[in-house]
């Protein structure tokens, strides 16, 4: 009877043992790796504008003393650039020259002259980046001497233009285009030039830059580019 009662404490102090330490837990898979994604930076392209095209307004514009107004801080063809850039949404680049111009007027005059003369090219900094991916370029220059800054003309013939079409506006002591504009097409190669212009009074960019952008919508709108 003894060796009953202790074979049954037996089996039940065991069970009690296995059962107050439980079964062996089951190692939980650890949680799967996002798949590594490849990130590429995608080059920079020019935005659609007005009526679907890509438009860069390309712009000289010379600061300091200006004949009729006083000294300026912005360039009186840069208030018309910056217009057109507005109601189109195009991007802009500014032609610079590596050796700035005199801020006196007449001192600039003298040595644009001697330029012209000489037919000189003088050094531009830089160029656009991506001029490949648009369609239209619109050129701004002041009047000088009745014809467009040399450097305008570095510009044209540093670049391709071949296909794109170019539409010339300027400032000057009147309103007016030379007629030079006719000849842009001999310096960049390929292009199609839009007869139809826009010469607008330097003093205008400084007086009344309100009448600037009306005119120049108003252009825009008669071309078929205001957006």
């Amino acid at each position: 009877m003894k060796r009953v009662l202790f074979f049954l404490t037996a089996v039940f102090l065991l069970a009690a043992f296995a059962g107050g330490c439980g079964g062996e837990k089951k190692a939980e898979k650890p949680a799967a790796k996002p798949a590594a994604t490849e990130t590429k930076k995608a080059e920079a392209a020019p935005a659609p504008s007005a009526g679907g095209k890509k438009i860069l307004v390309a712009y000289f514009s010379r600061t300091g003393e200006e004949y009729g107004v006083g000294v300026i801080t912005k360039g009186n063809t840069a208030v018309v650039a910056d217009a057109i850039a507005e109601i189109t949404g195009a991007d802009k680049f500014e032609i610079k020259t590596v050796k700035a111009y005199p801020q006196a007027y007449r001192e600039t005059t003298d040595v644009a002259k001697k330029e012209k003369q000489d037919n000189v090219r003088p050094e531009i900094v830089g160029k656009p980046g991506n001029l490949k991916d648009y369609d239209t370029v619109f050129l701004g220059y002041p009047i000088w001497w009745s014809d467009l800054p040399m450097a305008v003309y570095t510009f044209l013939e540093n670049n391709d233009f071949n296909g794109k079409t170019i539409i010339p506006f300027c400032t000057s002591a009147g309103s007016y285009m030379t007629g030079k504009e006719s000849r842009i097409t001999d310096h960049a190669k390929g292009a199609t030039v839009l007869n139809k212009g826009l010469g607008l009074p330097g003093r205008m960019s400084q007086e009344d830059p309100k009448a600037v952008k009306s005119e120049v919508g108003k252009w825009l709108k008669e071309i078929g580019y205001a957006k």
